[in-house]
């Protein structure tokens, strides 16, 4: 099974649930609620409006994608419309969640504690349902790589499931070099992905608040780097928190696809802006990815009478052209 319940059919939840924080970059309140949502829905963001306002929904897909400067901004034709949308997207992909409604009453998603843990515990609170129509996934059938000043990113054809790897590199004491690598899929994500949390350094915050950067950002929801210690009281929670935490990203941007991908991705040194340009690279080319659907294992077991055609990827559709 490659991700979810069962990984011929959509999944949504079962019922709704609620967090509320501040935003890290805006400093502002906001509550994010995570509804049900029917099949083919695909996930959705909804964008209360305040001040009279009209609310506002789109598509939760790799053209939405209005900036990537230090958070993944989502928007439409009228202009950005939420930030920060990455750790609630990788938490919904890794739990395998197709279909929900992501309704947010201000202008990025609540950091919480700055990792994906707490939108995990979210998704648990309201608990995935398993829908009737298949699940349809993008499968990468040949390399794509975009890179630039020492940096890249690239997807490869792989035969099941999602593999991200992340390198990182900092001159920093603290980081270094560090690597992660991970099959994403529930229980992985869980245990090695979703505590880890954003970081920052602290010789950047004076720069960061002028340009109206992580007004929100604290030890509560951010680990802080000082020249040579980690200032949160508790320290890491992994000892390569930093890549992992770079593979959380990854994942959440990877979720702008608009359907779970078959393939390995790779990043050096990459964050939300390379991530973008490999998935619209990615999509731009009609050759190098198709639709396709997954049988559920148990009846074509049944059928055909062979134990080792679970999770074969059975092509459904052709690259749809826009």
């Amino acid at each position: 099974m490659t991700r979810g319940m069962q990984a011929g059919r959509q999944t949504t939840l079962r019922h709704h649930a609620t967090v509320a924080g501040v935003g890290v970059h805006s400093g502002s309140p906001v509550t994010l609620t995570l509804h049900p949502a029917e099949a083919d829905t695909g996930i959705v963001f909804l964008r209360c409006g305040q001040n009279g306002q009209r609310d506002r929904e789109f598509a939760a897909d790799y053209r939405s994608v209005m900036a990537t400067e230090f958070a993944t901004v989502l928007g439409d034709q009228s202009g950005p419309a939420v930030s920060t949308t990455e750790h609630v997207l990788a938490a919904l992909y890794a739990l395998g969640v197709d279909n929900a409604l992501i309704e947010v009453d201000g202008p990025e998603v609540p950091i919480m504690d700055g990792s994906a843990q707490p939108f995990v515990s979210a998704i648990d609170q309201a608990g995935i349902v398993t829908l009737p129509p298949p699940r349809r996934y993008i499968q990468v059938l040949k390399t794509v790589r975009v890179g630039v000043n020492g940096c890249y990113g690239e997807f490869q054809p792989r035969g099941h499931g999602l593999l991200v790897e992340t390198e990182i590199e900092f001159d920093h004491p603290l980081i270094g070099r560090q690597t992660f690598a991970i099959e994403v899929e529930p229980g992985m994500f869980r245990r090695e992905l979703a505590r880890a949390r954003t970081f920052g350094f602290i010789r950047d915050v004076s720069k960061l608040w002028s340009a109206g950067y992580s007004l929100g950002a604290s030890l509560d929801n951010t680990v802080v780097i000082a020249e040579t210690r980690v200032l949160n009281p508790e320290g890491l929670r992994f000892a390569n928190e930093f890549a992992r935490h770079k593979a959380v990203d990854a994942i959440g941007d990877l979720a702008l696809a608009g359907a779970p991908l078959i393939g390995a991705y790779r990043s050096r040194r990459g964050g939300h802006k390379l991530n973008h340009a490999v998935l619209s690279a990615l999509m731009a080319d009609r050759t190098a990815w198709a639709y396709v659907e997954m049988p559920e294992a148990e009846p074509l077991r049944r059928a055909r009478g062979h134990a080792d055609l679970a999770g074969i990827a059975i092509p459904a559709y052709g690259p749809e052209v826009s």
